[in-house]
């Protein structure tokens, strides 16, 4: 990731869900160290009217409420008047958007400004005008629907801040967990990972690992990927023998 401390700020109907994540464990220590910030956007602090509502029945009929414009559009340009526009990119989470996988966030999102507006929506959505004139990318976690983009967000963030050298307190954790780095064209899953003790009501670990030969357990690791990805990701795959100059 650039030198850029990020600062990821949460437009939103229930912070404290942010908060619990945002404190704890990795993610807490890293902020608590100051390698990012965040800050906490209570939508209805937006709202014009007395109700402190944010949503609406959709045009058209249906099933549903869309949060409204007004308070949307109120909540990031009081980020952009403070910060600068420029600085800032508006990110709404949504099936519609680019599916979030690590290679976009280690060749595309690490590049992204200071200043990251996280739009968490609710409900059926958001109004449409909001999306065509103050969002700046949709990303999506997948084919699937959450009860809230708070999800989505934290996910993101977790994922961005994971980047950051020193985050977790090893330069080489963010590259050997979940997947394994194997070329500059793919990766691979991780192979099995085994702790003490060495045999469990019969089970045992490969006794490779237990042999102190670190080229026979490398070769074993990299024999593990390969079963593992072709046999549960076939997608990663076909990526990692993809000829780099095809992609």
């Amino acid at each position: 990731m650039n030198s850029t401390k990020r600062h990821f700020h949460f437009i939103t109907l229930f912070p404290q869900t942010i908060e619990v994540w945002l404190t704890t464990s990795i993610i807490g220590r890293a902020a608590k160290a100051g390698l990012f910030e965040y800050s906490l956007v209570q939508l209805r602090e937006f709202s014009n009217d007395k109700h402190h509502s944010v949503d609406d029945a959709t045009y058209g009929g249906g099933g549903g409420m869309v949060l409204r414009v007004e308070p949307l559009v109120a909540a990031v340009e009081s980020l952009w008047d403070r910060w600068g526009k420029d600085n800032c990119e508006v990110i709404y989470f949504s099936p519609a958007g680019t599916t979030l996988t690590q290679r976009l966030i280690e060749t595309e999102l690490v590049k992204s400004p200071s200043q990251l507006i996280l739009i968490c929506g609710h409900y059926e959505g958001v109004d449409e005008r909001f999306i065509e004139g103050w969002v700046d990318r949709q990303i999506s976690l997948g084919d699937f629907v959450v009860t809230g983009g708070e999800i989505a967000a934290l996910a993101y963030c977790d994922a961005l801040v994971r980047q950051i050298s020193g985050a977790l307190g090893a330069e080489t954790g963010a590259l050997n967990e979940s997947f394994r780095l194997t070329s500059k064209s793919g990766r691979l899953l991780e192979y099995p990972q085994y702790t003490r003790p060495a045999e469990f009501r019969g089970l045992r670990v490969p006794e490779v690992l237990l042999s102190g030969a670190h080229e026979l357990i490398e070769a074993w690791r990299q024999k593990q990927s390969l079963i593992r990805t072709e046999l549960r990701r076939p997608d990663l795959l076909k990526e990692f023998t993809q000829p780099k100059g095809d992609m």
